[in-house]
C-alpha cells in the first residue's frame, strides 16, 4: 500500500512546531540569562529577584557589603522589595542592619515608609535602631505617619520608637499625620497622651492643631482640640490655630475646647 501524502505533510508540520517552540524556548532562556547579567545586582533586589541575587553572592559574597553609588547595600534595596526570603537570606549573611546610605537612611526607615510590615518586623527582631534620622532628621515613625501607616508606627511605638522625635525643621510624627489628614494615625498617637507632647512647636512655631487647620483637617483638628490641643497658641508669624482655619471649624473647634 502507499503511504498518504498528506498524513506525512502533518506529521512534518508538527515536528516543524515542536522544533520551532524549542528553538525559541532556549533563545528566551539564554535572552533572560544576558539580560539578567547586565542588570546591577542592586536593581535585581530592588525588584526582589532572589535567586538572581543568590546566584551573584554565590560568585562573590562580598557584595553582600558592598554599597553602590547611594551608598545602598543590597540589605537597603532587598527591604523596599518586601521580599522577606531575601532579606532573611541577608541578614543570615551578616548584611549589616543599621547602616545608613548617603542620606543617612537606613534599611528600617526605608520599609517603614514603604510600608513594608512583615520586613519591618524583621529588622526590629534584629535589633535595628528604631529611633534612628537620616540628614533630615526623619525617622521611620515619622515616615510612617506621614504616610498613614497605622500598624507599623503601632509596631514602632511598640519598640520604644520617640513618639516626639523633631525633624531639622521640628515637625513630630503628629505634625505630620495631621498635616496629611491620617486621622487613624492621630487616634494612634493620642493614645500614647503620657508622652505625647501634643502642642510641640516647629520651626516656624507652628503646632500641630495649626497645620491641621490650614490643611482643613477637620477630623484631625476636631480630634486635637478634644484632646487638650492649644487653640491660642502663635506661630512666629502670630496667628493661632484658629485664624488659619474656615469660620465655620474654627466656631466647631471653639465649642469643643475643654475647659
Amino acid at each position: 500500500m502507499f503511504s498518504d501524502s498528506s498524513d506525512s505533510s502533518d506529521d512534518d508540520i508538527i515536528m516543524l512546531y515542536y522544533y520551532y517552540y524549542h528553538y525559541r524556548k532556549r533563545r528566551n532562556q539564554q535572552k533572560k540569562r544576558r539580560m539578567a547579567a547586565e542588570v546591577s545586582v542592586f536593581e535585581l533586589a530592588h525588584n526582589g529577584d532572589f535567586e538572581a541575587v543568590v546566584d551573584r553572592i554565590s560568585k562573590d559574597e562580598r557584595i553582600v557589603k558592598q554599597p553602590d553609588s547611594n551608598g545602598r547595600i543590597l540589605l537597603h534595596w532587598a527591604c523596599l522589595s518586601g521580599n522577606v526570603q531575601l532579606v532573611n537570606h541577608l541578614l543570615d549573611l551578616k548584611s549589616p542592619v543599621d547602616l545608613s546610605d548617603d542620606t543617612g537612611t537606613t534599611s528600617l526607615i526605608l520599609a517603614a515608609s514603604a510600608g513594608k510590615d512583615l520586613i519591618v518586623d524583621i529588622l526590629l527582631e534584629k535589633g535595628a535602631n528604631v529611633n534612628h534620622q537620616n540628614t533630615q532628621g526623619h525617622s521611620a515613625l515619622q515616615y510612617t505617619c506621614s504616610k498613614g501607616w497605622t500598624e507599623i508606627a503601632k509596631k514602632l511605638l511598640e519598640s520604644k520608637a520617640n513618639i516626639n522625635i523633631a525633624d531639622i525643621r521640628g515637625a513630630t510624627p503628629l505634625h505630620r499625620a495631621a498635616s496629611k489628614g491620617n486621622l487613624s494615625v492621630v487616634k494612634l498617637l493620642l493614645e500614647h497622651k503620657d508622652q505625647l507632647k501634643i502642642n510641640a512647636r516647629d520651626y516656624y512655631g507652628n503646632t500641630a492643631l495649626h497645620l491641621a487647620c490650614e490643611e482643613d483637617r477637620q477630623d484631625e483638628a476636631k480630634l486635637l482640640v478634644q484632646h487638650g490641643a492649644d487653640m491660642h497658641t502663635a506661630n512666629k508669624e502670630r496667628q493661632t490655630p484658629l485664624d488659619l482655619c474656615t469660620q465655620s471649624l474654627a466656631k466647631t473647634l471653639t465649642s469643643l475646647a475643654v475647659v
